[in-house]
Order: C-alpha cells, then structure tokens, then sequence
C-alpha cells in the first residue's frame, strides 16, 4: 500500500487529506496519472511530489509502505 497526502484545493476536488492505493513499484509520474483518471477535475502534471519528506520527480519510483504526498503551489505577497 502507498499512502498518498493531499494538500490545500487536492483536499477539496478529492473530498480527502489522504488516499491508500494498492500500486507499488510505480513511478511518481505513473501515480500522477492514476490520480488524475480517479478523479478528472485533477491536474497533477505540474505539481510538486515529495515520497518520504524528500522531494521527488516522476521518474522515482514508489514502495509499497511509502508515503507520497503532493504539494500544490503556494502564492503569496
């Protein structure tokens, strides 16, 4: 299982601050792509990924007892 967070409008489009999934041995891209079929009001393409509190790309590929969490934007003045 991979414990997926969800921040700020991700919380709000998805109803949740986190997702369990069954994927494993998937890339951070691949997981990205799952998201965005299970919910298509979702654009994950351009945002930040970290897998265990480290930043990560798409290319990283994610364990079974991970935790990835996306980070959407922050603006601010």
């Amino acid at each position: 299982m991979i414990n997926i967070l969800l921040f700020a409008h991700l919380q709000e489009v998805t109803g949740k601050s986190e997702i369990k999934i069954g994927l494993s041995d998937y890339t951070v891209g691949q997981i990205k792509e799952w998201m965005e079929n299970q919910y298509p009001q979702l654009s994950l393409q351009n945002m930040m990924a970290a897998v265990n509190e480290e930043f990560a790309t798409d290319d990283i590929i994610v364990k079974d007892g991970d935790t990835l969490a996306f980070i959407p934007p922050i603006s601010g003045g």
